[in-house]
């Protein structure tokens, strides 16, 4: 228990037999129960779990039958500890690349009921940039500005860290088995619960590198995978939360912006093809494209605005 509430922390792990045992041992005391959901692993991953529950009776292994990815395991956790009835949830990676002693600072904001769910922020600190590996490093600032746009939640970045505190409202609420099952759960995790008006804080905590993990991530693939994710879920927070529960004016600012920069991009295809086929820019094209441009970059703006105007009090205060 943590100040009267009960905690559980999900670890989702695939191949981590050389960094688990590490994190079942410097979990905080005060963690009721440590779900760690094995994701098929074919290593000894399963074998060092088992051998730690003897001397251990907090951990709960749960293991899949087909790996799911990261997302699925979440996923699996949450609802494990949904049903269990814990008022608060908890990632941490199998990897430990999460640091047990932030997790303390994560907490206070929901136990102490001044948000829904918080969320460490490894980019605060001024040894991210050094302890980060630069590719990496600029891969989340880039889709943590796309995480900005497509969640509604302006004031939150680091949006690839998965070290998260949720409390009971959002177990009950959001449909786990829908929640994206790869690396980019915690960005899908994070519109969905705008949809649900969830507030939300970023916590200060350190970046844990080269301690020994390995990465399977390709950040390459990744980020192409998530852009594409976050569009999607883009215009999905668009319908559910501004169509169908409350109609809101800045759908027609962004539809409107999305119209002018289609229309920006034949004109400007258009625009160069008579370039290089006469040798002259048509005037009225030329115009019309930058008009379309101006405009498309207006509307968008002014719809970026009235979202972050409508999202302002969903932190912590």
């Amino acid at each position: 228990m943590y100040k009267n509430k009960s905690i559980c922390v999900v670890v989702p792990a695939y191949n981590e037999e050389t960094q688990i045992s590490n994190v079942i041992e410097t979990m905080p005391d005060y963690v009721d129960n440590i779900v760690i959901v094995d994701d098929v692993s074919n290593d000894e991953t399963v074998k060092v779990i088992e051998q730690c529950r003897r001397v251990n009776e907090k951990i709960v292994l749960i293991k899949h039958e087909a790996n799911q990815g990261v997302g699925g395991a979440i996923g699996t956790g949450y609802k494990w500890a949904r049903d269990n009835n814990f008022d608060c949830a908890v990632v941490m990676a199998g990897d430990g690349q999460m640091d047990p002693d932030d997790l303390a600072g994560l907490l206070d904001p929901v136990v102490e009921d001044r948000v829904d769910c918080s969320k460490g922020n490894r980019l605060f600190t001024g040894e991210a940039y050094k302890k980060i590996p630069k590719v990496r490093y600029f891969g989340n600032a880039f889709l943590s500005f796309l995480t900005k746009v497509a969640s509604g939640y302006w004031h939150i970045a680091d949006s690839q860290s998965g070290y998260t505190v949720i409390n009971r409202k959002i177990l009950h609420t959001i449909d786990w088995d829908t929640m994206y099952k790869r690396y980019g759960q915690p960005n899908d995790l994070l519109v969905r619960l705008n949809v649900f008006n969830f507030r939300i804080t970023d916590v200060p905590v350190q970046p844990v590198y080269n301690i020994g993990e390995k990465s399977g991530l390709n950040i390459s693939k990744v980020v192409f995978t998530i852009s594409w994710l976050l569009t999607r879920m883009f215009l999905w927070r668009m319908k559910e939360k501004y169509i169908i529960r409350d109609f809101h004016p800045l759908i027609l600012f962004y539809m409107l912006g999305g119209l002018f920069s289609l229309m920006t991009v034949v004109l400007f295809v258009r625009l160069f093809y008579y370039w290089f086929s006469t040798g002259h820019i048509p005037p009225i094209n030329a115009l019309a494209a930058m008009f379309s441009f101006m405009s498309a970059s207006l509307f968008t703006l002014f719809g970026m605005w009235f979202d972050m105007e409508y999202n302002k009090d969903l932190k912590d205060k």
